[in-house]
């Protein structure tokens, strides 16, 4: 697991208004143009985050447009291998909530108190009248985070007999490209998209990054104890390879506003 540093002296990628771009189906996208003196052609991209076309400065709209309207139907299977049947929450108004694997049932409520809460198997969103979209999205946000952390501290009591010692902090937040990593100084770090996913895949990947407390590494040795600890593992590797960038995206689009393309 690697991140990626922006070079000491790279030029800084400028943002501009997005350009609207029709795809086959007759949807209107967003895409983000960047400007980068960097790159010398024009680069077509899309992640969790949305589309962006990275472009030399000086290039016209009218060729950006072009270059991405010629590419239409590829950004559309990108877009559906991304995002999947991944819908924004519509406040108010969505009746499920991704949670660990399934669309629980969402209830909206009027109330004096932001608060989003599980109530059994359905949850619960009580909303003071007037509140901003920010607050609402803050507060899903919220609620994943105790969520994540209630089955975190379900699972790892199990692991820890097991393990040379315990992590130096566990940090549960969303994460770019990666479902976790472990520092030098054993600081762990969880995606919170773990969250939406089925809970096997959330706890293979604690027991992925617990034993990189044995074998700070990928060799055989330390994929022998994940397979002591987590024997499915593979399955759940598999299915976030598979299933990983809806399931982000997901996260994306509870918790901000438009964060996925639609009408």
């Amino acid at each position: 697991m690697f991140f990626r540093a922006r070079p000491p002296h790279a030029a800084p990628a400028t943002p501009r208004a997005p350009l609207q771009v029709t795809l086959p189906d007759g949807r209107i996208v967003d895409v983000q143009r960047v400007d980068n003196r960097r790159v010398r052609g024009l680069r077509l991209t899309v992640t969790e985050r949305g589309i962006r076309l990275t472009v030399p400065p000086r290039t016209s709209d009218r060729r950006a447009l072009a270059f991405v309207q010629e590419h239409a139907a590829w950004l559309a299977g990108q877009l559906a291998h991304t995002f999947g049947d991944v819908q924004p929450l519509r406040i108010g108004e969505s009746t499920t909530l991704p949670l660990r694997g399934v669309d629980a049932p969402l209830q909206w409520r009027e109330g004096r108190f932001l608060r989003v809460e599980l109530d059994h198997e359905q949850v619960v969103a009580t909303l003071p009248p007037a509140l901003g979209e920010a607050a609402v999205r803050k507060a899903f946000s919220n609620f994943y985070l105790a969520q994540a952390k209630a089955d975190v501290g379900r699972w790892m009591p199990k692991y820890l007999p097991t393990l040379p010692r315990a992590p130096r902090t566990t940090t549960i937040r969303p994460l770019t490209s990666l479902w976790g990593s472990l520092a030098p100084d054993d600081r762990m770090r969880l995606d919170l998209a773990l969250v939406l996913a089925p809970p096997a895949a959330f706890e293979y990947v604690l027991v992925h990054e617990l034993c990189h407390l044995i074998q700070a590494n990928h060799s055989p040795a330390f994929w022998a104890e994940v397979e002591q600890r987590f024997p499915d593992w593979q399955t759940q590797r598999e299915l976030l390879r598979s299933r990983g960038r809806p399931i982000k995206a997901a996260l994306r689009a509870v918790c901000e506003v438009r964060a996925i393309p639609h009408d």
